[in-house]
């Protein structure tokens, strides 16, 4: 039998799931002007930062090595992302973004602004103060290795 802490735990992850099915709807809407998917925005704007491997990317957004790994040979294609040699390792190219890339994010930059301003009027500002210190705990709990 669970306890009441496991089972809000597990209601915590399905409102997850569910906004970031949300989130990811919005994120196609707002990156489609520019031809652009929510995927493909994740990783552009993890590259504004400067220049990292896919792994790298993968790693940092928390998503699978593979899936970013298709969205980079997306955008590479679609001119949004060069190859520059990685002094590192000579097998995994760092990644920067082209003068394209720069100008659509530009762009969706204006669009997110007004869009988070919108949905964030809807929730109070200690709430989502709350809930950012939340999420990047559990963050941590879920990366720190454990028995299943």
């Amino acid at each position: 039998m669970r306890s009441h802490r496991a089972e809000t735990f597990t209601r915590v992850i399905d409102a997850v799931f569910a906004c970031n099915g949300g989130f990811l709807a919005a994120g196609d809407a707002l990156t489609a002007p520019v031809g652009l998917t929510a995927a493909q925005w994740q990783v552009l704007g993890f590259l504004e930062d400067g220049p990292a491997t896919a792994a790298e990317v993968a790693r940092r957004r928390g998503l699978r090595r593979q899936s970013v790994q298709e969205t980079v040979n997306r955008l590479l294609r679609n001119g949004m992302l060069d190859r520059l040699p990685n002094p590192a390792d000579a097998r995994a190219p760092l990644l920067v973004l082209t003068r394209q890339a720069r100008a659509a994010l530009r762009e969706l930059g204006e669009a997110q602004v007004a869009w988070a301003e919108e949905i964030a009027a809807e929730v109070p500002a200690a709430d989502l103060e709350t809930t950012l210190r939340t999420l990047r705990r559990l963050r941590e709990a879920v990366a720190q290795p454990r028995l299943l």
